[in-house]
């Protein structure tokens, strides 16, 4: 059975990690604050809190990684090299520019390491459900032997093509969440601005046309002012901005984006605090 270990326990890293250990596939983690890996390791037996992402790789054959940003990738494949032998794989699980994930492939190709750039999709929810969607790119051999692992926390897992596929689908994700969460944000201020009864047109909403995830997850929490969990605004707005260059590059114009873009730069710059992309309809009301 392959052995994982995880770096990042964050809010999506923390339960697939979890999931992992579950199915007995998880043999060590690490994250940037030693406390939250010390704190996994306690709560979950036989699992080790090694002292560095080269001392974790040494003990695994597969590095599962879910950090937040491009620099913040190419600072754990950094620090990940010294331990990395040939026949090892790399995942990524952030969310980064298609053009990181080519890069650090072909980097990690001259260690003979394999890369498959694998971006989830569902949610904080997705996550502690096991229900994630997985695209994936880069090494397509490597990928076929992940099975087991995405099964632990994933209902849906496809490889797309070559290294930096599975990023390039995620920003199309992304796209399409965005214009997804404009559209809502704004029918529920109208909701609220015309008086109508918010129960029964959740109910009605999400059981026609107009339902969808996003309704159904955040509408409710949307109309009562809460934002303390789901998918942090500034997040959203990196992964958008991600997107931007890559229709830059395809000289693809977007209706969508533009305002998705203006919109969540302005919440992120008000210093807005809640912790889910829904806290948009406080700009909308």
């Amino acid at each position: 059975m392959i052995t994982a270990g995880f770096i990042g326990l964050g809010a999506m890293g923390h339960p697939m990690a979890g999931h992992l250990h579950r199915h007995g596939l998880l043999s060590a983690v690490w994250n940037r604050s030693g406390e939250k890996a010390d704190a996994f390791a306690r709560a979950h037996e036989r699992v080790e809190r090694p002292d560095s992402p080269a001392a974790l790789a040494e003990m695994v054959e597969v590095i599962l990684v879910c950090v937040s940003a491009d620099d913040d990738l190419r600072k754990v494949i950094a620090d990940l090299e010294p331990g990395l032998r040939p026949g090892k794989i790399v995942v990524d699980h952030s969310t980064v520019a298609p053009a990181t994930a080519r890069e650090l492939a072909e980097r990690l190709a001259i260690l003979d390491v394999a890369f498959v750039d694998a971006p989830v999709t569902g949610g904080v929810e997705g996550a502690k459900n096991g229900q994630l969607a997985i695209m994936a790119g880069g090494d397509a051999d490597a990928f076929a032997r992940l099975d087991n692992i995405c099964a632990a926390y994933a209902k849906a897992w496809r490889h797309l093509g070559p290294a930096g596929a599975g990023q390039s689908a995620k920003a199309v994700n992304q796209l399409i969440v965005a214009g997804i969460a404009e559209a809502v944000c704004e029918g529920l201020a109208v909701v609220e601005k015309l008086g109508l009864p918010r129960d029964e047109m959740l109910e009605l909403l999400g059981g026609g046309a107009a339902g969808n995830w996003f309704l159904e997850k955040r509408g409710r929490t949307m109309l009562a002012d809460s934002f303390e969990t789901g998918f942090a605004p500034k997040l959203l707005l990196k992964d958008l901005r991600i997107c931007a260059s890559l229709l830059d590059e395809l000289d693809f114009e977007s209706s969508v984006l533009p305002n998705a873009l203006d919109d969540y730069a302005r919440l992120v710059e008000a210093g807005e605090t809640g912790k889910d992309i829904s806290a948009l309809i406080r700009s909308k009301r």
